[in-house]
């Protein structure tokens, strides 16, 4: 599956320590980040990543884009919803796309970690069917 890692600047550690916790988990993707996560993950974690543009400057806004173009199976964004984010209507319309799009999408490291499991389990195995089985013809 193809997944993507965002976290806003307090919030990166405890991204990272996620990823560190669930490595075996995540070796097994794709997996695609925003600029400054994507670089602390390959470095501190060790882990294979493409690194798109730091959220500010657009990576948001590309996240959004693969979600539209069917091309990220999972999100998983630490959010800081205690600080003002200058971006902020861009990860608005993330979110939105992922709704519109039906993609898992975590925010907080508790559901976070429930999707990671499911992921492990197989139990996201249903995005694979999705174009055999019709589940988006609406």
């Amino acid at each position: 599956m193809k997944i993507a890692l965002i976290a806003h600047d307090q919030k990166k550690q405890n991204l990272l320590n996620f990823v560190t916790a669930y490595e075996p988990i995540f070796k097994q993707h794709e997996l695609f980040a925003t600029g400054t996560t994507g670089r602390r993950i390959h470095e501190e974690v060790g882990l294979d990543i493409k690194r798109l543009q730091s959220g500010p400057l657009g990576g948001d806004q590309q996240i959004g884009a693969k979600v539209a173009e069917d091309d990220l199976d999972l999100v998983i964004f630490f959010r800081d919803p205690l600080t003002a984010q200058p971006h902020e209507p861009d990860v608005t319309a993330l979110l939105r796309l992922c709704d519109v799009y039906k993609i898992p999408v975590a925010t907080n490291v508790a559901t976070a970690e429930i999707i990671v499991r499911g992921l492990e389990n197989g139990w996201l195995d249903w995005r694979k069917l999705k174009e055999s089985v019709g589940l988006y013809h609406e």
